[in-house]
């Protein structure tokens, strides 16, 4: 299938590099060049050369301006192609950007994904899908090499719904985790075993198994970067205001993230928020 990659960053490079494996026919526009694929100048001409187009970019004005800004996706585009956004955005917007894809005679998939970097490298990630379901049945077997867990969860910007719990459930946990080993540690306990011991309790998750590892070896390396994270919080907590629903908890843990962008660690993994909580 001939295919277009849009964001070849942290996520976006290794799914790439997946779909070449794979044998799929590749065309990218920004990102490294070394990828076996056609690099094309614009936006547009990866529609021109692509029967499928994925997005994999950082926000929504980034999806807003690769689709239909002068030189975007949404000039190239023919009628038939399919436009997958598999970028972590608005919800709100995503439905606005399926509406004007498909009065182009085209077909729109919000496909957000779970599983960060390692999960993008081994095909392994969850995939929240958005759309109708003869379009989410067009993608499937491009879901398939990219991800393992792979679900439609309803109509247009309902993947971008599922990913912003997602986000909120791993942005918590993730407070969660770094107050509990830092409680330890004031304590006097050796946080690293601490970690163990709960490794095997009703505590245990992949979170504390992961980012907990990162926070008892203060090894941030970024997987997902906490910026990033505070994005997402964001997003959720302007939907919730949108539905007029208290997310008290969400609010505390973007404010913390706040914290830690201003103390320069927006760069690092989500887990360096136990950095932030440390320096108390």
């Amino acid at each position: 299938m001939r295919i277009g990659f849009i964001g070849l960053g942290v996520m976006g490079r290794p799914m790439a590099d997946n779909l070449v494996a794979a044998g799929h026919e590749l065309s990218v526009y920004r990102g490294r060049t070394d990828l076996a694929a056609h690099v094309c100048t614009s936006a547009k001409e990866v529609a021109e050369r692509s029967e499928v187009v994925i997005l994999m970019v950082p926000d929504t004005p980034d999806v807003e301006v690769a689709l239909f800004a002068p030189g975007g996706a949404a000039e190239g585009l023919r009628a038939g192609s399919l436009v997958i956004d598999m970028s972590s955005i608005s919800p709100t917007a995503t439905i606005g950007f399926a509406q004007l894809i498909e009065k182009l005679g085209c077909d729109y998939l919000d496909a957000p994904v779970s599983g960060g970097e390692v999960g993008a490298r081994d095909g392994t990630l969850t995939i929240m899908v958005g759309g109708r379901p003869d379009v989410f049945e067009r993608a499937r077997p491009i879901f398939g090499v990219l991800g393992k867990n792979i679900t439609l969860i309803g109509g247009a910007g309902a993947g971008q719904t599922a990913k912003v719990a997602n986000q909120i459930i791993v942005g918590l946990t993730i407070e969660a985790v770094a107050e509990a080993l830092l409680f330890a540690e004031r304590a006097g306990a050796d946080p690293a075993v601490v970690r163990q011991a709960l490794m095997g309790g009703f505590a245990s998750s992949r979170i504390l198994e992961v980012h907990g590892e990162r926070m008892v070896g203060e090894t941030f390396e970024p997987g997902f970067r906490l910026r990033l994270h505070r994005k997402d919080l964001g997003l959720a907590v302007q939907a919730a205001a949108e539905l007029d629903l208290p997310l008290p908890n969400t609010a505390a843990t973007q404010q913390l993230m706040n914290a830690a962008i201003a103390d320069g660690d927006g760069e690092l993994d989500h887990s360096a928020l136990y950095k932030t909580l440390r320096r108390g």
